[in-house]
């Protein structure tokens, strides 16, 4: 009864909890959505008995302004992931390849097998960057769609605009590329491509963006994506209807109203980001954690989990998310008592 390709089909691993323990194994802010923002989600929810906005046009158009960008080029979702699995079923068959770097966002494969595409991984350079030479020598006939994730998760590295527009010299305009900025509101980096700028250079191009990192909405799922008004009305057909809830939309408008001061939040995890990074001695990144790759993961995970910290281990490295001050002078103490 079941499509036996799916046997195959690698699980999503979320980040472990536990209740008596500091949680840096998800990229979740520490502190709480913004009063306006949580008064708006109980107003909302008091309407519950009544379906959501289907086209979340307030939102569109908050959105669309936010961006300087027009409604018919905004598309929102279930989180972003829900928008990336949404642009691999309207530009991907089975007889097609998905490329995107590795290690990166662990539900490239998984959407792409959904469709029973074929997975094109490119291994990330040593310093952690994406291999846009590689991975634009992967491009073949068969290919329909390029993941680019900028800041990539988990290594933290960045994409300058030179690089970008060197690499999409040789895309196709038939291959759409999707730049996923999910912590874009982290990255400080002065050259960084960004999607704004580049779906105006590249009608193939389309942005990702989400209200789960920065923005402190993780628990009500809310993405967007931006780009070309054709993309933009396929992927809102693959949409599953009323997906977006009516608290979800609520706390989105609110937060996109008040992202001045949400966004000022982002400076202290910047700050404390680069401040424990010098202090276990790894790279910088330009996200909401720090990446230590080629490392014993399961063991230093093992280790930190004894003093009361959980951190994500990965095959290639762990990866720990930094929010606060106060968490981030806990982790370094645990770091420093499971003598790493």
């Amino acid at each position: 009864m079941i499509r036996p390709d799916l046997a195959d089909l690698p699980a999503y691993i979320p980040g472990t909890n536990r209740p008596d323990a500091l949680k840096l194994s998800s990229n979740e802010v520490a502190t709480a959505p913004l009063d306006t923002a949580v008064a708006a989600m109980s107003a909302a929810a008091s309407g519950a008995n009544r379906y959501p906005d289907m086209g979340a046009s307030v939102l569109r158009e908050t959105l669309a302004e936010h961006l300087s960008l027009t409604i018919d080029q905004v598309a929102v979702g279930c989180g972003s992931s829900a928008l990336c699995q949404q642009l691999v079923q309207v530009t991907t068959t089975s007889d097609d390849e998905v490329i995107f770097p590795w290690r990166s966002f662990e539900a490239y494969p998984i959407f792409t097998k959904v469709v029973g595409a074929t997975a094109v991984p490119i291994p990330l350079t040593e310093t952690g960057h994406h291999d846009l030479a590689a991975m634009a020598a992967a491009i073949t006939d068969r290919t329909s769609l390029i993941f680019v994730c900028n800041p990539n998760n988990p290594s933290g590295m960045t994409i300058t605009r030179d690089e970008f527009a060197a690499f999409m010299t040789q895309v196709p305009e038939r291959v759409v590329v999707a730049l996923d900025e999910a912590y874009f509101e982290y990255n400080r980096a002065a050259d960084t491509a960004v999607a704004t700028e580049e779906i105006a250079r590249h009608p193939n191009v389309i942005g990702l963006r989400t209200f789960s990192k920065a923005y402190g909405l993780a628990g009500v799922r809310v993405g967007y994506a931006f780009g070309a008004p054709e993309l933009i009305t396929a992927i809102n057909k693959v949409a599953i209807p009323f997906a977006l809830s009516s608290v979800a939309q609520a706390g989105a408008i609110a937060s996109l109203n008040s992202a001045t001061e949400l966004l000022a939040r982002t400076e202290e995890t910047v700050l404390q980001r680069d401040r424990v990074a010098d202090a276990i001695g790894t790279s910088h990144s330009q996200a909401n954690f720090i990446w230590l790759p080629g490392v014993d993961s399961t063991e230093i995970a093992r280790r930190l989990a004894e003093q009361g910290v959980l951190v994500r281990a990965f095959p290639e490295g762990v990866r720990i998310t930094i929010t606060t001050t106060e968490q981030a002078d806990e982790l370094l103490a645990a770091w420093d008592k499971a003598g790493l």
